[in-house]
């Protein structure tokens, strides 16, 4: 049996798709599925609106810092062992969640989450990248594994919506018990163990500094939506983070069996391809949060409504991922394919920075929500594909984690920056105009207008750097056929049944 392969039995690999993209989905909805039941879990746990961003922080903080331990745990241990325990611990912490008494266990359940999440989103992806290795099949597995990762978030809108209107806040948490028992049955069922001959040792110092550095940095940000950029909380931790991160990468050149062989992000391609992936974290999570927002806010749509108003742009990611990964992708290269994405997608925001307080959802919102599901299709799972491709099996879970950290910190970064920057023009347009009948609207709205334009110049820089600095599809296909082995990389695992 190939040494790059987990998996034991070929014909279910389409099986153990289903199976990593229902944990992937778990993941991704879990981060966006709570924002809408938060009023309620408030108005019966009783919890103060400064202490409501710590529901979201617990999770983001836990989830983004601890996910290059979480990938290198899973090449170290097994990926199917990871998987597992990681699957328990998520579905436990849920019903926690779900059962919270007081606004302290509902954190502490958030924060559990993350952690699970941490070791679940790059055992998934590490999983995919092993047992996927025909160009043709991967195409496939990444577009469905594409939609799930980007698609995911606008379903948890939905679910939330729906889940908090006309049952409980509290099964936005418990939802996800269910997601992870059928995860499990069919892990147990389909999955196959890979283990390494010989287990590494845990670059401790690594962990340490990128743990610190990770947590730093989301700290940072997201006390910059809550307290403002000058609080010197926000600033010391945002220093702490980078200073943190750069000691971190220079430790990495230094030692044995390092948390992040540098060797995987080396590679030019690998590394615009992360970077894609932040880029359009950052988009995505500014689209979902103010364009929610405004349907709710200014629109006047109900939560389930809000979330169905998604559906387009769902239903677009689905079509443009697997066709990008199936057909466009081997046919044109990244370099064509995401380039183009982003430039549909800063198209569609700079479309939806047009909108109004009186904009209609037909001719103001549903075209940008058209034109950001083909883009973003068309971006993160051919990005995700070429930031895993060519990748040594022993580094596919470090390579899976960072693409989940890139996804996590861009998201958060938007967040923070986003957020700031529509408090400040609704501010502003607020102290200069003279109130009239509906003035919050329209001061929210220029807000918010403002942000889809600051996230338009976001992609329409990305489409610059993705152009400049992927190579062309031939180019790509010499560097990775003379790239050599790398002297340090350890033996690849073996596939072994259990």
């Amino acid at each position: 049996m190939s040494a790059n392969s987990v998996q034991a039995k070929p014909d279910h690999r389409w099986l153990v798709l289903v199976v990593v993209s229902i944990a992937q989905l778990m993941v991704v909805l879990d981060a966006t599925v709570v924002n809408i039941a938060l009023p309620s879990a408030q108005a019966d746990l009783g919890f103060d609106n400064s202490q409501r961003q710590w529901v979201v922080t617990a999770y983001a903080l836990a989830f983004g810092s601890l996910l290059l331990l979480g990938g290198r745990i899973g090449d170290i241990a097994g990926r199917k062992r990871t998987f597992l325990i990681a699957l328990v611990a998520f579905a436990l912490a849920s019903a926690l969640g779900g059962a919270a008494p007081s606004f302290a266990v509902l954190v502490l359940a958030r924060a559990l989450q993350g952690v699970a999440g941490a070791m679940l989103a790059p055992a998934a992806l590490g999983t995919l990248v092993t047992t996927f290795t025909n160009p043709s099949d991967r195409g496939k597995a990444f577009g469905v594994f594409g939609t799930v990762a980007v698609g995911g978030g606008a379903i948890g809108l939905i679910l939330g919506g729906i889940l908090t209107q006309y049952l409980n806040w509290r099964w936005c948490m418990y939802v996800n018990v269910v997601f992870a028992l059928a995860a499990i049955v069919g892990a147990v069922m389909y999955m196959s163990e890979s283990k390494p001959p010989m287990r590494p040792r845990i670059d401790v110092r690594g962990t340490v500094l990128a743990g610190l550095g990770l947590f730093s940095l989301v700290f940072g940000f997201s006390q910059a939506e809550t307290d403002g950029w000058a609080s010197i909380v926000t600033i010391v931790s945002l220093i702490v983070g980078v200073v943190l991160l750069a000691v971190f990468v220079a430790v990495e050149q230094r030692v044995d069996h390092a948390l992040l062989p540098l060797r995987v992000v080396s590679n030019r391609s690998r590394a615009m391809a992360f970077a894609a992936v932040g880029i359009a974290g950052l988009a995505m999570f500014g689209l979902f949060l103010f364009l929610t927002y405004y349907l709710q806010l200014v629109m006047g749509f109900s939560p389930v409504t809000s979330g169905l108003a998604f559906l387009p742009m769902i239903g677009c990611i689905i079509i443009s991922s697997n066709t990008s990964n199936i057909v466009t992708l081997p046919r044109f290269g990244p370099r064509i394919v995401i380039t183009v994405g982003m430039l549909l997608g800063s198209s569609g925001l700079f479309y939806l920075s047009l909108i109004t307080a009186h904009s209609s959802y037909v001719g103001g919102v549903l075209p940008a929500l058209i034109m950001m599901g083909l883009a973003m299709g068309m971006v993160m799972a051919p990005s995700m594909n070429t930031a895993t491709a060519g990748v040594a099996p022993q580094d596919s879970g470090v390579a899976a984690a960072l693409v989940s950290t890139m996804q996590q910190v861009g998201g958060s970064i938007g967040t923070a920056v986003l957020s700031t920057i529509a408090a400040s023009v609704t501010s502003s347009y607020a102290s200069s105009h003279a109130p009239v009948a509906g003035f919050n609207a329209v001061a929210a709205t220029h807000g918010y207008a403002t942000v889809f334009m600051t996230s338009g110049i976001f992609f329409l820089g990305g489409s610059i750097l993705a152009g400049s600095l992927f190579p062309s599809k031939s180019r790509l296909a010499q560097m990775r056929e003379s790239a050599p082995a790398h002297p340090s990389a350890q033996p690849a695992p073996q596939a072994v049944e259990v």
